[in-house]
């Protein structure tokens, strides 16, 4: 059974990673149907539909992974450094979000993008030094955010 400190922690993990993506939306939705819908995409851009539920899931497994890590002792050093990299990491995330749809700008996000891919790789890294689970639940983000990259890279290309 879950310690009500673990289901706290496990609480504040997911509501961290759902915030940011609640933050992230309010520069990505209004963009969608007006400036996104306009650009020129390649033949490998998926429906707008997709984004939400992958995104969705992929901030499901970040919140696990951060939990998994954080419930193995705040205080240790290890972890606190780890968890200062998934907090950056998740601040780069969001600043991706006003970078293309906020600022319109696929040469921004291309610039944070690669920061963000950076990042997570080292969060990985850091990860499955706690807990090889963690560090597993992160990539499917990092493969994501790769072809993120190659998507913002490929309309960038084709627009500007």
């Amino acid at each position: 059974m879950m310690r009500r400190v673990d289901f706290l922690k496990l609480a504040v993990s997911l509501s961290a990673c759902y915030l940011a993506a609640f933050i992230g939306s309010i520069f990505t939705t209004p963009n969608i149907p007006t400036w996104y819908a306009a650009l020129a995409k390649p033949f490998f851009a998926p429906p707008n539909w997709v984004f939400a539920p992958v995104w969705t899931a992929i901030f499901t497994l970040m919140g696990i992974a951060a939990y998994l890590v954080w419930r193995e002792g705040a205080t240790d050093p290890r972890v606190e450094a780890a968890m200062a990299v998934f907090v950056l990491q998740l601040a780069v995330n969001v600043s991706w979000s006003a970078a293309f749809f906020g600022l319109r700008s696929p040469l921004a996000g291309l610039a944070v993008i690669a920061v963000l891919w950076a990042l997570i790789v080292l969060n990985i890294q850091k990860f499955r030094q706690i807990s090889r689970t963690a560090g597993t639940l992160l990539l499917p983000y990092i493969i994501w955010v790769s072809f993120a990259a190659a998507l913002n890279f490929a309309i960038w290309r084709l627009n500007f």
